[in-house]
């Protein structure tokens, strides 16, 4: 199905109307915005590598190896409540800031935006049987469809989280860097050669 590219004039700004927090979050406040989300979203996948560094090299057991923060803080990893929390928080923030993006940016970040819908639901069918307390598929434990399949939770977390960063940072790329005729619909100031930004975008 292919994935159409906003109208980014859709966003309204002007000087006699103040532009709500969602149309800043993608204008003027964009650039910080998307690196503060890019951070937060390779640190989480970064404790996943850690985790599997832990488990595949340094051969700790599974209910040590809880990446950098289970370290310290063990509960982290074993809470359902916290892993959706943050699954739900990563999607919303891939839907919220897609308007900022055009073109083949677009669709990369869109991509991105699938896969964690998947994830999420993942996430949602774990935290639901670790409330309930009740497990499908005739397991002992909270388990996802794809863990049903036979795929270890470790790994299985590991492919998500990084099927849906690299997509995501692909989709940075091109919104830093646009292709030629692209960079003429952005309404912020991503991209890292000279433009000239929109006046409701300076306001």
């Amino acid at each position: 199905m292919a994935l159409a590219t906003p109208d980014l004039h859709d966003v309204k700004a002007s000087s006699s109307c103040e532009p709500t927090f969602i149309e800043k979050l993608n204008t003027r406040w964009h650039k910080p915005a998307l690196w503060i989300f890019a951070f937060i979203v390779i640190a989480h996948w970064g404790e996943h590598i850690a985790q599997a560094y832990q488990v595949w090299v340094m051969h700790w057991p599974m209910a040590k190896a809880g990446g950098i923060l289970g370290l310290f803080y063990p509960w982290l990893v074993k809470s359902e409540v916290l892993h959706y929390s943050y699954a739900l928080v990563m999607l919303i923030g891939l839907w919220v800031l897609r308007k900022g993006f055009s073109g083949l940016s677009y669709k990369w970040w869109m991509a991105a935006f699938w896969i964690q819908f998947w994830h999420h639901i993942e996430h949602l069918v774990l935290l639901i049987q670790a409330t309930t307390h009740h497990y499908w598929f005739h397991a002992m434990m909270p388990v996802s469809f794809v863990q049903a399949l036979g795929v270890p939770r470790m790994e299985l977390h590991l492919v998500y989280n990084t099927i849906v960063t690299i997509p995501m940072v692909i989709g940075m790329y091109y919104h830093m860097f646009p292709r030629a005729g692209e960079e003429q619909h952005a309404l912020c100031n991503c991209a890292w050669h000279a433009q000239e930004v929109p006046r409701a975008v300076a306001a």
